[in-house]
């Protein structure tokens, strides 16, 4: 029998379909030659999760994502198909966790298994969301960029602060240039007296050159008249004058409390009454010998001796105190 060539190209059509069916479902990781359970999770927000991403339980792939569906009816929540290979038994109360699937992207439902009993074909899971590696890297990221915010604003205050010393700077250096500007106009005008002074000064040091070689002589006669003073023995000169100023005080003491003899010629007043009786007595004395001489001593040859009164009153003259 003869297949005509309209027949072949038919029947590796087929074939080619049928392939690309199977290769299809195997490239998504579908197990068309086994036997799966479905069951369902709803979701509020699915992060990204698409058809095909593994399903595991303690790690190990069991499942696939079959189908994702959009519930308008129910708030916009996502329900989401899974198939479960055969022979894993899913116990009520199994959560459907929603995670990151690693570093390289993606989500992943990781099945954290319950305890009651077991679910049938077409049952739905407890739907659960895990953070992200993103929403930790956030949580984790906010203090330091709040950190670097605060930094960044420290970091604006210091340099408007370099700002201003820059500022305060120019201003100094513009105030330096300005006073090496009138030094240099000072200078420029006084050079003459700076000339002169410092043609004085020259003099200056020439004259303290020159009395300093004539004091030499005289500052070596005062070293001699040093060395003399030394010779003198001041300090037993000092002494002995001391000694005599000593002796001087006690004799004065002597004299003040009326011991030796001119002590009691000071202190003692009957000595004293005495001199001062016999004061008064010469004082007669002497003036009835001025008012009668010839009482005294005879100058007569003839004619009686007149011996006049015995006794003067007292020259008052003198002056008895």
């Amino acid at each position: 029998m003869k297949i005509s060539r309209e027949a072949k190209v038919g029947v590796m059509a087929v074939v080619a379909i049928v392939m690309l069916y199977f290769g299809f479902h195997i490239l998504k990781g579908s197990d068309v030659f086994s036997r799966t359970h479905q069951y369902y999770v709803v979701y509020d927000n699915i992060d990204g999760l698409t058809a095909s991403n593994p399903v595991l339980l303690n790690g190990l792939n069991v499942g696939r994502v079959q189908e994702i569906k959009l519930l308008q009816s129910r708030k916009n929540q996502i329900l989401v198909s899974i198939d479960i290979q055969k022979g894993v038994i899913i116990p009520g109360g199994t959560a459907a966790t929603l995670a990151d699937g690693g570093l390289l992207g993606g989500k992943v439902i990781n099945l954290v298994v319950g305890t009651g009993p077991a679910l049938k074909d077409g049952d739905t899971l407890v739907s659960r969301k895990e953070a992200g590696i993103s929403a930790v890297l956030q949580e984790q990221a906010l203090p330091l960029v709040n950190h670097a915010d605060s930094l960044i604003k420290n970091l604006d205050v210091v340099v408007m602060g370099f700002k201003e010393t820059g500022l305060i700077l120019n201003q100094v250096l513009k105030n330096y240039n300005q006073t090496g500007t009138n030094l240099q106009r000072l200078l420029n005008e006084n050079r003459t007296n700076l000339v002169a002074l410092t043609s004085n000064l020259n003099k200056l040091s020439t004259s303290l050159v020159e009395t300093e070689k004539e004091l030499k002589p005289l500052l070596a006669k005062t070293g001699t008249l040093a060395d003399s003073l030394n010779a003198l023995r001041l300090g037993e000169t000092v002494q002995n004058a001391n000694r005599t100023i000593g002796e001087l005080h006690t004799l004065l003491a002597s004299v003040e409390s009326g011991k030796g003899t001119a002590g009691k010629l000071i202190k003692d007043e009957t000595l004293y009454n005495n001199i001062d009786r016999t004061v008064v007595s010469l004082n007669k004395l002497l003036t009835n010998l001025r008012e009668h001489p010839k009482r005294y001593i005879n100058i007569s040859v003839f004619g009686k001796k007149d011996k006049g009164p015995s006794e003067s009153p007292l020259d008052t003259t003198t002056v008895i105190k």
